[in-house]
């Protein structure tokens, strides 16, 4: 089990020992296999502290998931998702991690970058939204149409031609998104449902959010999986 850094603050180990307790656990959750295998954890973990600047925790967490087994092509899951999501300066400080993780990777030849057709953007957007476009891509369609297919591709990146499979680049972004309390999170509590991810699969993603977001990173998420009779969304 990896023990808490919380544990080496002296202020907190003799005022504070409910909050390390809890630490205790939290950390014994996301560091050890259970509904998800130990070494994803790591790196959803580690993509989770990139999105909040943390960049000493994600070294250490993609350190423990290299440790545990994971490879670098599955660490560039979160590198592709980051790229995405959060932008370009995330993307390079996830890229110089992966680097200094794996001792220097050797990349495949460079593939031709692929070309959206006609169409083929808003059928995307209509398929995985059950035939309604979310008014923000609508508008994009409407006002940047080039944006739109950038859009596109990159959704594809993130989901289709992902490392991971369907299931865990979904709960890879979920934690993502978790560690910034977004409420685009409900869009992908639903992809990773639909993809088979079940709900303690879910759930274990948002809390490896939690070493470097807090616990708010699973009260913006947690109420999702709720029975839908308690407020949570339906399956």
């Amino acid at each position: 089990m990896t023990i808490s850094p919380l544990m080496n603050i002296a202020l907190l180990r003799g005022h504070a020992p409910y909050t390390l307790a809890g630490y205790d656990i939290f950390r014994s959750v996301v560091a050890s296999d259970g509904a998800i295998p130990a070494r994803m954890k790591a790196l959803f973990a580690a993509v989770a502290a990139v999105d909040r600047h943390h960049l000493t925790l994600a070294t250490r967490e993609l350190d423990r998931g290299v440790s545990l087994g994971l490879t670098s092509k599955e660490a560039t899951a979160g590198l592709i998702v980051l790229s995405s999501l959060r932008g370009e300066a995330a993307a390079l400080d996830f890229a110089d991690i992966i680097e200094k993780s794996f001792g220097g990777t050797q990349a495949p030849d460079p593939q031709p970058l692929p070309t959206a057709g006609e169409g083929e953007a808003e059928a995307n957007f209509r398929a995985y939204w059950a035939g309604s476009i979310p008014a923000p891509l609508g508008a994009l369609m409407r006002l940047a149409p080039q944006a739109a297919d950038a859009y596109y591709l990159m959704r594809r990146g993130s989901l289709d031609a992902n490392p991971l499979s369907a299931k865990y680049g979904e709960l890879l972004l979920l934690a993502i998104l978790a560690a910034g309390y977004s409420p685009m999170a409900a869009t992908h509590v639903r992809g990773a449902r639909n993809a088979g991810a079940t709900d303690e699969e879910i759930a274990e993603a948002v809390l490896c959010a939690v070493p470097s977001a807090g616990i708010a990173a699973w009260m913006a998420v947690g109420g999702m999986l709720a029975p839908p009779e308690e407020g949570g969304m339906p399956r």
